[in-house]
């Protein structure tokens, strides 16, 4: 049986770690890449960066960040926001990413799943997706739409559909992020977690909702999840990476507990 991941995630505005709720009110609360470090040393399996404003902003990543946090930490990092070409992907992965989250840009240019895969690889591409629950419809028959540009606009593309899609592009594994659940601490969305990791053959991160160890439990375990996205609950210092790992074995579920 494989581990499963514990990942944090740093949402960083203008070189800031971030954090809001239902991709509103950020506030900023601190330093990413000594973020990064802490989140490696307490036993993190990997590390997601996400430039929140990169893609809406119609700019470029923040390199220097993302440099200085490889040079920090020693297990795998994805990097994502404002990837919009295969340069992008390999200024990131020269800078120290193991991978790469595509997602605005992507859903505007399905082929840049295949174009990165190609160049780098199945294992590099992440495909990064923001779903919010909607009515069932002929557009969107799951019940969930895609949504880009930080939560900004409305596809019109089902949730399920851009999975199978991507994952046929040669992306290497899903980022799932529930905008509903974003930063409620309320548990994330397993309906949706579900559905999507029983329908692809790629792993699936799940994100948005943690807010105790028993939220992790749930969706690695009923949602099928391969690895849980962490924020607010280790951002805010409620509970440490291991206590959330020494939670998930006193329930049967395997992780890495050893760094």
């Amino acid at each position: 049986m494989l581990s499963k991941r514990i990942i944090p995630c740093l949402d960083v505005r203008d070189g800031l770690l971030t954090k809001g709720v239902k991709f509103r009110g950020n506030v900023d609360i601190g330093d990413p890449v000594e973020a990064a470090f802490q989140y490696y040393e307490q036993g993190a399996d990997e590390i997601v960066f996400y430039d929140i404003t990169a893609s809406s902003d119609k700019r470029d990543i923040l390199i220097d960040v993302v440099r200085r946090v490889a040079e920090r930490i020693f297990i795998p990092f994805s990097v994502g926001g404002g990837i919009r070409t295969l340069d992008d992907m390999r200024r990131v992965i020269l800078a120290g990413a193991e991978k790469v989250s595509v997602n605005s840009a992507a859903v505007r240019r399905p082929e840049l799943i295949a174009e990165g895969a190609r160049a780098f690889g199945n294992q590099c591409i992440v495909l990064g997706m923001d779903v919010k629950k909607t009515a069932r419809a002929e557009k969107t028959p799951s019940g969930y739409e895609v949504v880009i540009d930080g939560g900004r606009m409305f596809t019109g593309i089902d949730a399920l559909q851009w999975a199978t899609e991507g994952e046929r592009l040669g992306a290497g594994e899903i980022c799932l992020n529930s905008i509903d659940a974003d930063g409620t601490q309320d548990g994330y969305e397993i309906a949706l977690t579900e559905m999507i990791s029983s329908r692809v053959g790629i792993p699936v991160i799940a994100s948005g909702g943690a807010g105790r160890p028993e939220h992790l439990a749930e969706v690695l375990t009923k949602g099928r999840a391969d690895a849980a996205l962490i924020a607010s609950m280790v951002h805010y210092r409620t509970y440490t990476i291991r206590q959330i790992k020494e939670h998930l074995t006193g329930r049967g579920i395997k992780t890495r507990m050893y760094w």
